[in-house]
């Protein structure tokens, strides 16, 4: 974390970023994308609490839903998120208490379930859609160095310098 007087751009580019240490381009590639999909996170907490009231890991599952207008299995959403199902459960528990999922059994396997946004979810996601649009872009803009921006602008256009070095 930066110290109080430290400014945005006083800080040094991702240390992953520089070239010419020992790792090879793809894992140096990698921990950048580390870098800034921790400092995204990080930053996104806070705004997902304030704007749709639940946890990050919550709002992971509602991004997943919200490209899948049918719904996905639990299994599948557990998959992609790398989280264990036991935990899932409980977020899409928390999540239907909300109003926010649905939970259906899946026809013709009586284990499986598939878990739906709901049309409010959907509102709710597109209400907030762009403060937090503005985090990411605000927070990979800050952990990226000029190179690394300048190749994440080729997918968000958006992604700008930090705060007083334009």
């Amino acid at each position: 974390m930066a110290a109080p007087d430290e400014h945005p751009t006083d800080l040094p580019e991702c240390p992953s970023a520089q070239s010419g240490g020992l790792l090879p381009d793809e894992l140096r590639a990698w921990m950048v994308l580390l870098a800034a999909t921790g400092a995204v996170e990080q930053r996104l907490r806070a705004v997902v609490k304030e704007q749709l009231d639940v946890s990050h890991d919550e709002f992971l599952v509602l991004c997943l839903l919200a490209e899948q207008p049918a719904g996905l299995r639990m299994t599948r959403i557990a998959e992609l998120l790398g989280r264990p199902k036991t935990r899932l459960t409980y977020q899409i528990a928390c999540l239907q208490h909300a109003g926010l999922v649905t939970r259906k059994s899946v026809c013709g396997d009586k284990r499986g379930v598939e878990v739906v946004l709901t049309e409010k979810a959907r509102l709710l996601l597109k209400e907030a859609s762009e403060p937090l649009s503005e985090t990411v872009v605000q927070a990979l803009g800050r952990i990226m160095g000029p190179t690394q921006r300048e190749a994440m602008r080729a997918l968000l256009p958006d992604v700008t310098e930090p705060s007083g070095t334009e």
